[in-house]
């Protein structure tokens, strides 16, 4: 038998037990003293984000919510604390007139000791009172402030920025701002490449939206969020991973006879693994997220299958295959090699198959065409018409966005899609493929009444013809009907009340985009292509240029240098179509001045004449067949070595005077001039000779078959001193050489001397 004193023993001992077990729950739950990096790690990482008034938020709406800053924080979440220590006016340069190390934010961004720092200063570098002075310096200065936030914190990793852009509107664009802005960025990318930090672009974001900087130098709200963005992709290294060139998809034609380039972005650090046809080639993304691997050539042919991987590192530093957002690899199982062309320009080259004349023959016989097998289509046509009404203000913000034209995407040929496509890329693909038999890419983005300088690339017309892109809608640049027809398109959005009249705004109307405004489509139309490879360009516009001539004639130049650099060819084959005929008095002119352009256009290229299929009423003619072959006529002859093919309209290259008889050698000789003749009837039509009076008086022509000439006489001009052809705005003008290629319109004055005078 238990005895009391037992009981109380149990008690104190069970006591003493639990006791103990609740304080060894209580230790076994208390947090252990954090090590140094441990504290680190709880820690928010601290963003400084460094600069001028671009940082600061200036001219940003309500700059408190939506300065870059501030957007970036929001991007990153609460694990971070991101600073603004922006200050307006601020350079980069000690001896500028305001060193950012001379203003409070420095010292307190200093002070905040940030982990990662981000630098966007230079632009008020470009000032004339620092860059030209103190240019020099700007490299030891830039990386003397990279070392001071390294040393209030060894541990900083550290991004500098190229300068966002500074547009033409800039009241010192043209005196030097242009060029600095230039040098600096330069310098800023030397930089990178020599010190230890990331390279952050922020001005390739920005640069093909000026409305987005409405001052042209402040970015607004819009703005300051794709710059937020673009800081947060470089912070966190995320691209949105692996993306290959939008340009690529299922029945894509690479370019063949030369080396495959493809590329994209991943996120920074990737491997992106390619493989081609069996062949496997991996590249590494560089800080930008940018990736290329280069194939060597391979036959024409296809279907070949082109696949992409991204692998990325692991913890443990071994590289693992990373899905794209699909979850699976991209692969294309139906890619051809063969020849691209790109056919670009504005109605004539819009106009469809299915409007064109000969449109239910060229359909039936499709099928028994090359075309119906080889030929792949990519057709980029317009989201939205140019016709003559006024857009809802969303489709003005879809246009500003660049979202104007359908996304590029690869479809094989069919009966029903060539309906859709342009008659004359059509025509020219169908012959291209009947003669070389191997697979034919035609990229059509023509859109309708738009202006050459809208093809033009913004950087070129920047440093060759700056004045053009200032205020376009309203000056006399831009073709009265192209700047009546843009600001009748977006009048909803830049038309105000004054005084009872309804009038666009000069101010709104800069800030509005329109594909007739210069670089639009090259922004648009061109970027999306993504430096794709090409063979050769097609061309069919200058409707919307011919009310000046002289200015086209710059402007046809700089768009042919402009694509030449974009797409990496110095000598880019560029055939292109001469205007029409129609009753608009500018065009015989235009004619003969496409003429003296195209002798300079290169070995590889060419003119097609068109008047003799022109319509007097129509702008549009509708039989797009001939003119399709004859630019398929120049592309086999000039740049497939089908040298027999008789390509070329005639055109004079020698005209002298004999006892009152004007005397014309044509281009050609030989076989192509023996067989010169009227296209219809006996009577050669078309040809005018003047005197000193200037007054042209019709001629009489004949061709001299052994001296290979066409001979000229007229009553009314005993002494003929000037000459012209074609020279109507419709002409009915029907000399033709023995492949039926009609003869240019073509103007010029004749010399008195015995010896010929020579096309120079």
């Amino acid at each position: 038998m238990k005895t009391k004193n037992h009981y109380q023993l149990l008690k104190k001992q069970w006591q003493t037990i639990l006791s103990i077990s609740l304080l060894i729950y209580f230790f076994a739950f208390l947090p252990l003293p954090m090590s140094a990096a441990q504290k680190k790690a709880k820690e928010k990482i601290r963003v400084a984000c460094v600069g001028n008034s671009v940082t600061y938020g200036m001219g940003v709406e309500n700059r408190e919510k939506n300065a870059y800053p501030v957007v970036l924080q929001g991007l990153l979440g609460d694990d971070y604390d991101v600073r603004n220590f922006g200050h307006s006016g601020s350079t980069l340069l000690n001896h500028g007139h305001r060193p950012y190390t001379k203003v409070p934010e420095y010292q307190q961004a200093i002070d905040f000791k940030a982990d990662w720092v981000v630098i966007h200063l230079g632009l008020n570098d470009t000032d004339p009172r620092n860059w030209p002075n103190y240019g020099d310096e700007f490299i030891g200065d830039y990386r003397a402030l990279i070392e001071s936030f390294r040393k209030a914190n060894p541990q900083a990793k550290v991004w500098i920025c190229l300068m966002t852009p500074i547009f033409h509107r800039h009241h010192r664009f043209q005196t030097g701002t242009r060029d600095w802005h230039a040098a600096i960025q330069k310098k800023i990318r030397q930089i990178a490449a020599t010190t230890d930090v990331g390279l952050i672009d922020l001005h390739t974001p920005l640069y093909s939206h000026p409305e987005l900087l409405p001052d042209a130098l402040h970015p607004n709200a819009k703005g300051a969020a794709i710059i937020a963005r673009t800081v947060y992709s470089a912070l966190k290294n995320d691209n949105g991973g692996l993306k290959p060139s939008p340009m690529y998809g299922n029945g894509m034609v690479l370019q063949r006879g030369e080396n495959i380039e493809l590329h994209g972005t991943s996120n920074v650090g990737d491997e992106v693994l390619v493989t081609f046809n069996g062949v496997s080639q991996t590249a590494k993304t560089n800080s930008e997220g940018k990736w290329s691997v280069k194939f060597t050539s391979v036959e024409a042919g296809g279907p070949y299958r082109l696949s992409f991987e991204s692998l990325s590192p692991t913890s443990n530093g071994k590289k693992s295959k990373k899905s794209s957002k699909t979850g699976k690899t991209i692969a294309f199982d139906s890619v051809y090699v063969g020849e691209v062309w790109l056919c670009s320009g504005q109605s004539n080259m819009e106009f469809q198959l299915r409007r064109s004349s000969t449109a239910q023959e060229d359909v039936a016989l499709f099928p028994q065409s090359a075309a119906s097998r080889l030929l792949h289509l990519c057709n980029m046509t317009p989201l939205y018409n140019t016709d003559d009404d006024n857009w809802p203000a969303a489709v003005c913000d879809s246009v500003n966005d660049l979202r104007y034209l359908k996304k590029p995407a690869w479809e094989l040929a069919t009966a029903e899609n060539i309906k859709n496509f342009s008659a004359i890329a059509y025509h020219l693909g169908r012959v291209l493929a009947d003669s070389l038999q191997v697979p034919i890419g035609i990229i059509c983005n023509a859109v309708g009444g738009s202006t050459t300088e809208s093809w033009i690339d913004r950087e070129t017309l920047e440093k060759r013809l700056p004045n053009i892109l200032t205020d376009w809608y309203f000056s006399d640049y831009g073709q009265p009907w192209a700047r009546g027809r843009a600001l009748k398109n977006i009048a909803q959005v830049v038309n105000v009340e004054n005084d009872g009249k309804t009038t666009p705004d000069r101010n709104k109307a800069r800030l509005q985009r329109h594909p007739y405004e210069p670089c639009y489509l090259f922004e648009a139309g061109i970027l999306p292509l993504d430096h794709y490879r090409i063979k050769g360009v097609a061309w069919y516009q200058g409707e919307s240029n011919a009310h000046n001539i002289e200015l086209h004639e710059q402007l046809f130049r700089l768009l042919r240098d402009s694509w030449s650099a974009y797409f990496g060819r110095r000598s880019l084959p560029f055939h292109f179509v001469q205007l029409s005929s129609l009753n608009r008095p500018s065009w015989p002119a235009f004619r003969d001045s496409q003429l003296r352009l195209n002798r300079g256009n290169g070995l590889h290229s060419g003119m097609v004449v068109s008047h003799d299929h022109g319509d007097s009423l129509d702008v549009h003619p509708r039989n797009k067949r001939p003119i399709g072959e004859r630019l398929a006529r120049l592309a086999l002859h000039k740049n497939y070595d089908y040298r027999k093919l008789v390509s070329q309209s005639p055109h004079p290259v020698g005209i002298d005077i004999h006892e009152g008889c004007v005397r014309i050698a044509f281009s050609g000789l030989n076989d192509a001039n023996r067989g010169l003749h009227p296209a219809s009837g006996d009577r050669i039509i078309g040809f005018e000779v003047a005197g000193k009076d200037g007054i042209f008086h019709p001629a009489e022509a004949r061709v001299d078959e052994n001296l290979l000439l066409v001979l000229l006489t007229c009553p009314e001009v005993k002494e003929p001193v000037e000459v012209r052809y074609a020279w109507q705005p419709f002409t009915r003008a029907n000399l033709v050489n023995g492949a039926g290629l009609p003869v240019s319109t073509f103007k010029y004055c004749v010399s008195k001397r015995k010896e010929p005078w020579v096309w120079d």
